[in-house]
């Protein structure tokens, strides 16, 4: 699972690999890879709300 996680978090900032993106393509389970993005997009737009929220106060 943190193979997943590293893959997502590297793909989130636009600095993976072309040879680890085939190989994650390749060996890893679709529903992982999406299920785990969409957690962490969530996450990401939670912490950025929050940061708004209080930096408006």
């Amino acid at each position: 699972m943190w193979g997943v996680i590293k893959s997502i978090l590297w793909a989130f900032l636009g600095v993976q690999r072309d040879q680890q993106r085939r190989e994650d393509f390749e060996s890893g389970k679709p529903m992982a890879f999406i299920v785990t993005g969409l957690v962490m997009g969530g996450v990401l737009v939670l912490v950025l709300l929050f940061l708004a929220i209080r930096i408006a106060r």
